[in-house]
């Protein structure tokens, strides 16, 4: 590939005026170049694992600040604050939550109601997890489930893991079928006009679809770690789950501020308020009503995951600043000529792959206006088209540890309980049932929304 560099004749030293001649025409500002070496060198060691992803990611935003791609100014704007205060609040009230012995309770409960057989209990938490991040964040979904996964490991003797990539997995697939259930879903229902209704239509019946082949798929990938002996399961049989709550009254008010907070979830839109507004008032609250120590509870947050996702924020929304992002999605646009069969597939893997290793996010607010604007163009219905973004970027999130904030989250609670999900351990059970989640959106789509 031969590159040359070129200035633009214009006052001053910046260098977002160097561009570099690719091919054929095309050119890259330095900014881009740099940018993106930064991503991939921070990818790779987030990959490999050589160094703590947490560090890999903060070194990374600290080179773009260093070097002036982005000032401070730049880097607090790109961090979604919202994630933030919805991840703090929400380990807030599970920390609290887990000292009334709620969650042993209802581990128990599930236990003994499929009596000890763990294949029941991997099917059993992925539904009730898909189902929950329909309508609740993914985030919050998965921190509500953890806990209880853990206990019921614990109890059958065997490992958490399987369970855990049942449950993580399933979330990002079921908050796909709502319109609240994903960010990018309210994103697209806002820009195109569609409503609740029209998500759960139109995406509900291939979710619910690839939801059980995701389900299934993990029951036989762990099946052989998935042995229980019958002694364990009589004993389980004869534990009494109401034995397990430790503090009636602290369980009272955490299941009430509990209550309003995912009422708030819903209502927070319609009331004006962003969701992370919601669950850092619910902690507020329940710190205050709970009289538990303050300092104990801000030690279990996961800090090191809530400084990745910071970081992380600041090294994508770089590559959004300087016009990567843009330049990927007007490339996947490009490449179809108008057809909206081919486009359709096209956004529908290319926002699969991309979201996979890049924030859904920016990409998805990048691709609604050029979407519209193929409309403009073409006169086409552009209806299957914002089915395959939503499809893309939603699913997409499953292909590796860093695709989606539910996977990050889960991984450094688990890491913090002894079981460490590595990057490698992740990406070869969630890039094939991505991939295999993507090839039946796009049957359904072909079949359903191309005719």
């Amino acid at each position: 590939m031969a590159c040359k560099g070129v200035k633009n004749n214009v006052k001053g030293e910046d260098i977002s005026n160097y561009k570099i001649y690719v091919k054929g025409g095309f050119y890259m500002s330095l900014v881009q170049i740099i940018s993106i070496i930064v991503f991939l060198v921070t990818f790779i060691f987030i990959v490999t694992e050589k160094i703590d992803r947490t560090i890999a990611a903060m070194l990374g935003a600290m080179v773009l600040l260093i070097v002036r791609i982005i000032d401070q100014g730049n880097a607090t704007e790109f961090i979604d604050y919202t994630t933030i205060g919805v991840l703090v609040g929400m380990m807030i009230v599970v920390a609290i939550i887990k000292r009334t012995g709620l969650f042993q309770y209802l581990a128990i409960k599930v236990a003994k109601m499929v009596k000890g057989d763990p294949l029941k209990i991997i099917i059993l938490f992925g539904i009730m997890t898909a189902v929950l991040s329909a309508f609740l964040d993914n985030v919050t979904t998965v921190l509500l489930m953890i806990p209880v996964t853990l206990v019921i490991s614990k109890l059958l003797k065997i490992s958490p893991i399987p369970f855990i990539m049942a449950e993580v997995l399933s979330s990002n697939i079921g908050g796909t079928a709502t319109l609240i259930g994903d960010p990018p879903n309210i994103m697209i229902g806002s820009e195109a006009g569609l409503g609740f209704l029209d998500f759960l239509l139109n995406l509900g019946p291939v979710i619910v679809v690839i939801l059980f082949v995701n389900v299934f798929l993990i029951r036989f990938i762990y099946r052989k770690e998935l042995n229980v002996e019958e002694d364990l399961k009589k004993y389980i049989m004869e534990l009494e789950e109401k034995n397990a709550i430790a503090d009636k009254e602290l369980l009272v008010k955490s299941l009430t501020v509990l209550f309003f907070i995912i009422l708030g979830f819903f209502l927070h839109e319609h009331l004006g308020y962003e969701s992370s507004t919601v669950a850092l008032s619910g902690a507020a609250i329940l710190l205050l009503i709970s009289k538990e120590d303050v300092d104990e509870i801000l030690v279990e947050i996961e800090w090191p995951t809530i400084f990745f996702f910071i970081s992380l924020f600041i090294i994508v929304g770089t590559l959004e600043k300087v016009g990567v992002i843009k330049m990927l999605a007007k490339f996947v646009i490009d490449l179809t000529k108008g057809n909206l069969v081919l486009t359709t597939i096209i956004i529908l893997w290319a926002s699969a792959l991309l979201s996979a290793f890049l924030d859904n996010i920016p990409f998805v607010a990048t691709m609604i206006p050029l979407i519209k604007g193929l409309k403009a163009l073409a006169g086409v219905n552009i209806e299957p088209l914002w089915w395959a973004l939503s499809l893309g970027a939603c699913l997409g999130g499953n292909g590796t540890l860093v695709g989606a904030s539910a996977n990050v989250v889960t991984a450094g609670i688990m890491e913090k309980e002894g079981y460490k999900i590595t990057f490698k351990d992740f990406i070869k059970i969630g890039f094939p049932i991505m991939i295999i989640s993507i090839l039946i959106s796009s049957i359904y789509l072909l079949i359903f929304k191309l005719r």
